[in-house]
């Protein structure tokens, strides 16, 4: 079936499906609070920007609870997740009281979370968030980053998915 809309047709949900026929790693990214509380959240809107100077983005609803803390922690690590962390993106995707509960972490620079046996780990400092659309766009400089050869695990047309060489 060809579906094709154009001018202010758009129906959000069918958008959601033709942007999910872009296959997309599966991130955790975390920082920490004011009062030293762990933040976490999935997202797939990771991208990198810029190698000189290394630059990376990732986007988050204007709607989350987390987005003030994201803001003020001025911080943030993208962990790359492995197809064997399913179940984490699982776990920092759903409502927690310890997203964190049973996660192995190790402190990363500024006392940040950073989650082991990911395929990679990106420690950031925040350079810019800017408010675009439904979502706060975050741009970051690498200050640090470590990775593992393992296969990464992947989204694309609504399921998780691995890569597999062509």
């Amino acid at each position: 079936m060809n579906i094709e809309v154009s001018g202010n047709q758009f129906d959000s949900k069918e958008l959601r499906n033709v942007l999910g026929c872009f296959g997309t790693g599966v991130t955790v990214v975390t920082t920490i609070g004011a009062s030293g509380e762990r933040v976490g959240l999935t997202a797939n809107s990771f991208s990198s920007v810029s190698l000189d100077p290394p630059i990376v983005l990732w986007s988050l609803g204007k709607q989350s609870r987390y987005l003030p803390v994201f803001h003020e922690s001025g911080r943030f690590v993208i962990n790359v997740l492995g197809v064997d962390q399913l179940h984490l993106s699982n776990q920092f995707a759903k409502p927690s009281d310890d997203r964190f509960a049973g996660v192995e972490c190790k402190e990363g620079l500024g006392g940040l979370p950073v989650i082991q046996g990911c395929a990679a780990n990106i420690e950031c400092e925040t350079i810019s968030a800017q408010e675009v659309g439904d979502h706060v766009l975050f741009l970051g400089k690498i200050l640090r980053y470590s990775h593992i050869k393992k296969d990464s695990l992947l989204f694309c047309n609504g399921a998780y998915a691995r890569a597999t060489e062509v």
